[in-house]
């Protein structure tokens, strides 16, 4: 059987507030995150909580909202939650927009779903992965470094990159960029593109978690189920001890760089054993031997539709740029679909890439909104749709029910319903009371039923 494996998504979303007038912006982005969070403030007394349907919701350091899905064991779960997480905010905005237009403030928030600002700043999406706890732990994944630093082929979501002379050109990912080590323990000062510090979030003594920060923040449902399911799959094959490929770089962070500006993916990549490769080799290579895993070991039979549709999608994202026939997967690849929204863009209008109006225009694609352009892509095909509008609405307000989120997002509505006060961390439910307060851990991240949770919740009513 195909092993189960829990796996989440982190999103610190772009915030402004725009004048609606043309003038400067009528509020900081400090102020119009506080704005923005009232609501979840005035309900949990907090900019930090989490929510009915298991995920966290909170703002983080430099006034990024930042939405982290609940556990999920399947990739239908986690789309479901993770665009849940877009529209929650996407609400949320509007909210705040109301306030300012009741005020006569001429401004509106925007919510954008990207990873670097105008003034080039850098903000992430972070996956995450839960791995069994072994020594070998960096050796290991070491070995998924040339995955990671040319997966951005078929995963990027496309980017606008204004060299040092001003020239401007598109490359495949926003955080190519931003990374400045393969494997480290720091997050921001090394910004690496494995962070190794040991938060399991899970028993200690039985489980690891791998937090991958090197990937783009996704529009397209397709690309971001691409990029989980290619990562999945891979460390099935590393967790059964199958041999990875060998293809170790000589230089991770040269090799990302020229991997995002060589638009056909055939950068000249230094191998550390000497000679060179290119990035859709290092794909094929990777591709390669994982399906070869998973059909030795009877795995491709037990795949659900969206998995095996997404690991066929590796390989047609592959031929599409080897042939230059980018055309069989524009409503699936993020970067393709915005590249070609930006040229049909500029073959009507007689921009170039440096035009102030192209850069709106994929600032537009990344506005999670009603000012972005995703629904409009999604309802005229532009754009395919994994998830429906039905799955997504149930996945706002109901968790998982595969793993532990189930118990989680249960406790907080019945402590919101019966308005008790209760604390939540991924690990732990604890209710406050004048008797004391009682406490609950969840160490199992795949636990469905806890039967200390549910006598904790029994003492909630």
């Amino acid at each position: 059987m195909i092993p189960r494996r829990v796996m989440g998504i982190e999103t610190e979303f772009g915030l402004t507030c725009a004048s609606t007038t043309g003038q400067t912006p009528p509020l900081d982005p400090e102020t119009a995150a506080d704005l923005l969070f009232e609501p979840v403030v005035q309900e949990n007394r907090s900019t930090n909580t989490f929510l009915e349907n298991g995920a966290r919701l909170y703002l983080d350091v430099g006034a990024h909202p930042e939405y982290a899905t609940a556990e999920c064991d399947s990739l239908t779960d986690l789309l479901a939650n993770d665009r849940a997480g877009d529209e929650i905010f996407a609400d949320l905005a509007q909210q705040a927009n109301t306030k300012l237009a009741a005020q006569g403030v001429a401004g509106e928030i925007h919510l954008f779903k990207n990873n670097v600002d105008a003034a080039g700043n850098s903000f992430g999406c972070h996956e995450n992965y839960m791995l069994h706890r072994r020594a070998d732990f960096r050796n290991r994944i070491q070995r998924l470094v040339p995955f990671f630093v040319t997966r951005q082929i078929i995963t990027g979501a496309g980017m606008l990159f204004r060299a040092e002379n001003g020239e401007v050109s598109y490359e495949f990912a926003q955080r190519s960029h931003k990374m400045w080590d393969a494997i480290s323990s720091a997050s921001t000062r090394a910004r690496p593109m494995i962070n190794t510090r040991d938060e399991p979030h899970g028993n200690a003594e039985e489980y690891r978690r791998m937090h991958v920060i090197v990937g783009d923040s996704n529009i397209a449902q397709a690309t971001t189920g691409l990029k989980i399911a290619t990562t999945e799959a891979l460390l099935i094959m590393l967790e059964e001890g199958a041999i990875m490929p060998d293809l170790a770089l000589a230089d991770d962070m040269h090799a990302i760089r020229l991997t995002a500006a060589n638009l056909r993916g055939q950068a000249r990549l230094e191998l550390a054993a000497g000679g060179t490769t290119d990035p859709i080799s290092v794909q094929e290579r990777f591709r390669d031997a994982a399906l070869g895993h998973l059909e030795r070991k009877g795995y491709l039979a037990e795949l659900d539709p969206l998995r095996r549709y997404l690991l066929e999608l590796w390989t047609r994202g592959l031929e599409a740029l080897k042939t230059g026939n980018l055309e069989s997967v524009e409503t699936e690849i993020d970067w393709v679909a915005k590249l070609h929204l930006l040229r049909r863009y500029m073959d009507r209008s007689g921009a170039t890439l440096a035009d102030p109006r192209v850069a709106r225009l994929d600032l537009a694609y990344h506005d999670i909104g009603p000012a972005g352009l995703r629904h409009q892509m999604e309802e005229t095909g532009m754009l395919r749709q994994l998830i429906s509008p039905e799955e997504v609405a149930h996945a706002r307000q109901y968790p998982p029910q595969t793993t532990r989120a189930k118990i989680r997002g249960e406790f907080v509505r019945r402590g919101k319903a019966a308005r008790r006060d209760i604390a939540v961390d991924w690990t732990s439910l604890r209710l406050m009371g004048a008797a004391g307060n009682s406490t609950v851990l969840l160490e199992e991240p795949l636990e469905t039923e806890n039967a200390a949770a549910t006598q904790l919740m029994a003492e909630i009513a």
